[in-house]
Order: C-alpha cells, then sequence, then structure tokens
C-alpha cells in the first residue's frame, strides 16, 4: 500500500526558492511550492510505505542546504 505526505519545511532566510526547486527534482516528490507563513515550501510526496517516506524525507529531502526544519504529515484516509 503506498503512502503520501505532506512535507512542511523551514528553510534559512532567502533560500525557499532555491529549496524548492531542488526538492521538486527527487524522485517520489510530486509537488514542492513556495508558501507564506510559519513554514517556507509545502512538498508533497508518494512513496511504497512508510520506509521509504522516511529514508525521502531523512536521505534526500533533509540533506537540502537551507533547510532548518521538517515536520512529516502522512495523509490518513478516515
Amino acid at each position: 500500500m503506498s503512502v503520501s505526505a505532506y512535507i512542511l519545511i523551514q528553510t534559512e532566510v532567502g533560500k525557499a526558492a532555491a529549496v524548492a526547486a531542488q526538492i521538486q527534482g527527487l524522485a517520489g516528490v510530486t509537488s514542492a511550492e513556495d508558501v507564506t507563513g510559519p513554514y517556507d515550501v509545502i512538498v508533497r510526496a508518494d512513496a511504497e510505505n512508510v520506509d521509504e517516506l522516511g529514508k525521502l524525507v531523512v536521505a534526500n529531502v533533509q540533506s537540502v542546504d537551507g533547510i532548518t526544519r521538517t515536520l512529516t504529515c502522512p495523509v490518513v484516509h478516515l
């Protein structure tokens, strides 16, 4: 069963556009948008399972230069 999630990202000042552009090219990322408010970028990602989602976030997303904090919100179907 696949899993989808929104990844909320805080960046260093002035780095949101560069972070979103770099993340957009990662496998599993379906969108990466600059936003205003407490977060600077919101990403939609899909993975085969929760473990693969975790690997995507920790190994790929969090390694992007300029990111200071992430919050991963898995999508649930109630």
